[in-house]
């Protein structure tokens, strides 16, 4: 069968301005090659800055943020379109090929409602009437397992769950029936739980409308449930390119096994967990007349890691909230080292303050972009101790190759690090206060397999030089079974499982927690068909 697209020699580049120095080209993506064939599905995996969202986007001739097409050729249908003229490309966008965002949050607009933002694109490039339009957009809704398709439509994005908002962009994507789709990490910013039912939604709306697909993700679990074939991509070429089976099952390359042996190690938990660094105790907490938790209770010893898992909306944010005293709590108390901490965050002593700190999810919103890492990690330094001049210098190159970064990144901003570095520089911010206690609220969901994998080691090396001891949020159970010594998992702001990490993953499970971890894609084929097989079977006993 002949390629719908095909790429050849792709090369991509972009100007770079050095502080100080003159503008210089840089190739972000050389000597790129592959087809899609109609109905097929091709995956792009790599790390960031691979170049698997760059690639993507030139299936629509366009290159963001002063990226240029400097080689190659991108033949849609046996045409260039890298050769059509603005008004010809603006014919191709939206029509021919459309792109479905990882934030469709970001994509749609709020003041709208998502029916009219749906059929927008078919009706503008005349390709069907109004009246045809909403008809197949309420189709769409039923293909993708939206609820009530007939007035899903008439709802603003507001009014819908970010799985629905998901699969309302897919729709958005096939509603022109385009030839090709760019799914570019639709389901990364999702739980498991959630994941599962949109990656479902899309493989069947795929099958149904036979059209062809780029999916654009770093994670070969769920690349695995969806794609014919896969091009793994490292600094923007080509490392190995095959059918999906022989890419999971027997990997050429060193890289590509890497990926798929990513977080095959299991941490064996403490044997006495019947310590308390922390303890929660009978804690509901809200914002204004919304409860959020509903009688928590838990403990951590000192040294040890907590995981607490759950789904979006389940509580785990607002327990960190709680616990460093950003949100007081309505009842119940938060015991440090033995004594009551202050509910309130105004209420705590510096030295409490010093000695739980916290790491976020995104270092790059956590972090001034002005400051240099050196004054980022200094700031508590100077806070907390009263360091400066040469004993402030020294102590942040000491942190700086704790985190196994070293001195030379002291004068470098953000911008210039990359998103696993960002993260190591916010783990030795907190490491400046030599902290008892880390809240981790999920900082690794952003990164790719590898550089998390980095960033849990080091997390897991200064615990053992340490003995500080961590509050990891997460919705990832592989990260749960690779650090965790107990567990907790939430449900709509109760503690449903607590206990040691072998008990609480072993059955029997309650019917969340058994939800929960049989969602968590494995990598092999035809998992994803099992797996909702045994969901229709179990719904059909019921």
């Amino acid at each position: 069968m002949a390629s719908l697209l095909s790429v050849k020699n792709l090369k991509i580049e972009a100007t770079s301005y050095p502080p100080g120095e003159p503008p210089r080209t840089v190739t972000l993506v050389e000597g790129v090659s592959f087809d899609v064939e109609k109905g097929k599905v091709l995956g792009l995996i790599g790390e960031s800055g691979a170049g698997k969202s760059t690639i993507g986007l030139t299936s629509l001739a366009y290159g963001r943020g002063g990226v240029r097409i400097t080689g190659g050729e991108v033949l849609l249908d046996g045409e260039d379109i890298l050769k059509l003229s603005p008004a010809g490309i603006r014919k191709v966008r939206g029509c021919k090929v459309c792109y479905v965002a990882q934030s469709a949050a970001a994509a749609f607009n709020p003041a709208h409602r998502l029916g009219e933002q749906v059929i927008e694109a078919s009706l503008k490039h005349g390709i069907m009437s109004r009246a045809e339009a909403e008809k197949r957009a309420v189709h769409l809704f039923g293909v993708l397992g939206l609820p009530n398709p007939e007035t899903f439509g008439q709802r603003y994005p507001h009014q819908v769950s970010g799985g629905q908002l998901q699969r309302a962009m897919t729709a958005m994507a096939l509603c022109p029936n385009p030839e090709l789709i760019v799914f570019d990490e639709p389901t990364t910013a999702l739980d498991v739980t959630t994941q599962i039912d949109v990656l479902a939604a899309i493989k069947h709306a795929i099958e149904e409308t036979h059209t062809a697909a780029l999916y654009i993700t770093h994670d070969l679990a769920v690349v695995a449930q969806i794609t014919d074939d896969i091009l793994v991509l490292r600094h923007g070429k080509m490392v190995e390119y095959g059918p999906v089976k022989q890419i999971i099952e027997a990997p050429r390359e060193d890289y590509t096994r890497a990926l798929v042996n990513v977080r095959g190690t299991k941490r064996e938990e403490a044997a006495d967990q019947s310590g308390a660094l922390l303890r929660v105790e009978n804690v509901t907490a809200g914002y204004g007349m919304l409860r959020v938790l509903q009688d928590v209770s838990l403990h951590l010893p000192k040294g040890q890691t907590l995981a607490v898992v759950g789904e979006s909306g389940s509580g785990k944010s607002t327990l960190a909230r709680v616990i460093t005293g950003l949100l007081p709590p309505q009842e119940g108390r938060i015991t440090f080292d033995g004594k009551p901490l202050p509910k309130a965050l105004k209420g705590r002593s510096n030295d409490e303050l010093r000695r739980i700190q916290m790491i976020y999810q995104m270092a790059d919103t956590a972090m001034n972009p002005r400051q240099t890492v050196r004054d980022i990690i200094g700031r508590p330094l100077t806070f907390y101790y009263g360091l400066r001049g040469e004993k402030k210098t020294a102590r942040v190159k000491e942190l700086l190759e704790q985190i196994e970064m070293g001195g030379r990144f002291a004068d470098r901003y953000p911008a210039e690090l990359s998103g696993g570095q960002k993260q190591r520089v916010a783990i030795a911010r907190a490491l400046a206060a030599s902290p008892e206690l880390i809240l981790c609220d999920e900082p690794t969901s952003a990164l790719d397999p590898l550089v998390a994998e980095g960033i849990l080691n080091l997390l897991h090396k200064l615990q053992e030089e340490t003995q500080v001891s961590y509050v990891f949020i997460t919705h990832d159970i592989a990260i749960v079974r690779a650090i965790a010594d107990s567990v907790a998992v939430m449900h709509r702001g109760r503690l449903v499982r607590f206990g040691p990490k072998s008990k609480v993953l072993s059955p029997p499970f309650d019917d969340y927690t058994d939800l929960l971890l049989k969602s968590v894609p494995e990598m092999e084929i035809g998992w994803l068909e099992r797996v909702l097989e045994t969901r229709r079977m179990e719904s059909a006993g019921n």
